[in-house]
């Protein structure tokens, strides 16, 4: 008891399941056949068997400080190679990256986290500033390996304070099989809140406060889709409103099937996704295929990734593609009816579309149901090694200073001494004070189940939980307390992500094997918790984690010591929670 605290190159019509044993036979990747990949196919067991392409692909990010107006609203921003969202990023599963990362920002550090790649026997590379890192200093440069187990939809953003929501992101397409067939692969399709002021200055007057009661701080000016949207400036004195914006437009030729990789890189809520006058297939939830289902609208939370196939079956016109911002607990947005694009089929006229919401778009603060959130590659959840809730909290410090907690601790790191530092010099038992939040998860191979319940239920706050080296399982999710007496955990083959969310006022019921050394970081992710220190660290199988980081000790060493020359010289220095 929890206590509380293959290839088949077959034609399928929708609703039937791909084929569970791959033959041995070579089958191609085609717009009739996406199940296949080589000798791989849908039903492979990626966390088992995985391709080795021994192809190596290099990109190189820098990292600057730039002036753009993506809805036509001029402000600062940070951002990858002078372009928002950053370079897509592209690879075959089985391939190998090599990426090359240089700080040319003023007064920044940065560290590069891969969202929801595995990282197997990868800690280094995880990215996260404290952690398994001391930040990037300006000037400096990093270099990350990844090896591509999975496939599918993520994306790399910053990981240190709230870099991100200033535009320092793209997105990370890994080619592999799908649970549908498509013909046109439309790409990577960002959704996300914008603040004309800037996320450090948003952070700075109202989010390290919390927001409570005052909410209305921390209100977002627009919202971007691929990062571009339209802002109205009529009768604006300031001179930064250009009024120069533009809907993200997307063409489709009549008959064709679109695939639309979904990714939310939102600071605060969520939004729900729709395409007038059309269905959606939903086939692949953050790097995990499911089997398709459909649906008017798909709600995404912030970390969040669906893959979506999208036909164009409808008359040819101008439909709104909406991303419709979630006003949870509060949570708001100042042009939430407006976050919008074109979808126009060849041959219509270049015009705003007219079109009207599908009548069964639904708007929640929470994720798809669990029921149609079904990975195609079954996997059961096994006996617990470990049982443990994490209540949910929060204080004030010195009146003023907002902190969350996960079982009275907030995580507040060090970036001059990251936790695989420690273990590096083999000074364990100083990752082990209350500040970094720490819990040892020493079993090898076993299941762990993880209990986080809202105990402050006056707030109904909702939260998007990222979990790094592992998908997870979600064994429950629901409102109110959590009580392992009536309710049933679904063991057989739940949803398997790397983000999901905890609903307002209620519970999340999540659980991983521990099949991946490293330091682990855990937390909500949108931007203003993690800073305000919701978040801790599973240290997994502490004894081999040495090992697995050791090739890259100069690395982590030589990145200490540039930081530690930067620091004394730094204009700003840190006031979050570091991640």
């Amino acid at each position: 008891m929890i206590l509380l605290i293959s290839i088949a190159c077959l034609l399928l019509s929708v609703g039937e399941a791909f084929p569970q044993n791959p033959s041995s036979r070579y089958c191609e990747h085609t717009a009739t056949s996406r199940n296949c990949w080589g000798e791989y196919d849908v039903d492979t067991d990626y966390s088992e068997v995985f391709p080795d392409t021994g192809v190596i692909r290099e990109y190189w990010l820098t990292a600057q400080n730039v002036t753009l107006a993506p809805n036509g609203y001029e402000r600062p921003m940070l951002v990858f190679n002078g372009t928002f969202p950053g370079p897509t990023i592209e690879a075959d599963w089985g391939d190998t990256l090599v990426i090359h990362v240089k700080n040319d920002m003023q007064h920044n550090g940065t560290a590069i986290h891969w969202h929801g790649i595995r990282q197997l026997n990868n800690n280094q590379h995880d990215g996260v500033p404290g952690v398994t890192q001391c930040p990037i200093a300006p000037g400096d440069s990093m270099t990350y390996r990844l090896r591509l187990t999975q496939y599918g939809t993520g994306w790399y953003h910053s990981h240190l304070g709230p870099q991100m929501g200033d535009g320092l992101y793209g997105a990370l397409v890994i080619r592999g099989p799908h649970t549908a067939d498509y013909d046109v692969d439309l790409g990577p399709v960002f959704l996300t809140d914008w603040f004309h002021g800037g996320t450090f200055a948003e952070f700075e007057r109202s989010g390290k406060f919390g927001g409570f009661p005052l909410r209305t701080n921390s209100i977002a000016e627009n919202g971007l889709i691929n990062g571009t949207n339209t802002y109205d400036c009529s009768g604006s004195s300031d001179s930064k409103c250009k009024g120069d914006g533009k809907r993200n437009l997307v063409t489709f030729e009549p008959g064709k099937k679109y695939l639309i990789r979904l990714i939310d890189s939102q600071i605060d809520s969520g939004f729900s996704f729709s395409i007038d006058g059309h269905k959606l297939k939903v086939i692949a939830m953050d790097y995990v295929p499911i089997k398709p289902y459909i649906t008017d609208s798909v709600a995404i939370g912030s970390g969040q990734r669906y893959d979506i196939i999208v036909e164009a079956d409808q008359n040819i016109g101008n439909y709104w593609m909406r991303a419709i911002y979630q006003t949870c607990a509060g949570q708001d947005n100042k042009n939430k009816n407006n976050i919008r694009g074109i979808v126009r089929y060849e041959g219509a006229e270049e015009a705003d579309p007219t079109t009207t919401n599908l009548p069964n778009v639904v708007t929640r603060c929470d994720d798809e149901p669990a029921e149609s959130l079904v990975p195609q590659v079954p996997m059961d959840v096994g006996a617990s090694e470990k049982e443990q809730s994490l209540l949910l909290g929060f204080f004030y410090e010195l009146s003023t200073v907002f902190h969350w907690t996960l079982n009275t601790r907030p995580l507040t790191i060090d970036w001059q001494k990251p936790t695989n530092k420690y273990i590096q010099e083999n000074d364990t038992e100083a990752i082990y004070p209350v500040e970094y939040n720490v819990y040892d998860v020493p079993y090898k191979d076993k299941w762990t189940y993880w209990v986080i319940q809202e105990t402050v239920l006056l707030f109904n706050v909702y939260h998007p939980f990222h979990l790094h080296g592992h998908d997870f399982h979600v064994l429950a999710q629901g409102e109110g307390i959590y009580n392992p007496l009536t309710v049933k955990l679904n063991l057989k083959n739940p949803p398997r992500r790397d983000t999901a969310s905890m609903p307002g006022n209620g519970y999340l019921v999540i659980a991983f094997k521990t099949d991946n050394p490293g330091t682990w970081l855990f937390h909500c992710h949108i931007a203003w918790h993690a800073s305000q220190n919701l978040a801790l660290q599973f240290v997994e199988r502490e004894s081999e984690i040495a090992d697995v980081i050791s090739v890259d000790y100069d690395n982590l060493d030589e990145r200490c010591k540039k930081w530690e020359e930067y620091v004394p010289n730094a204009p700003y220095h840190q006031e979050d929670s570091g991640i």
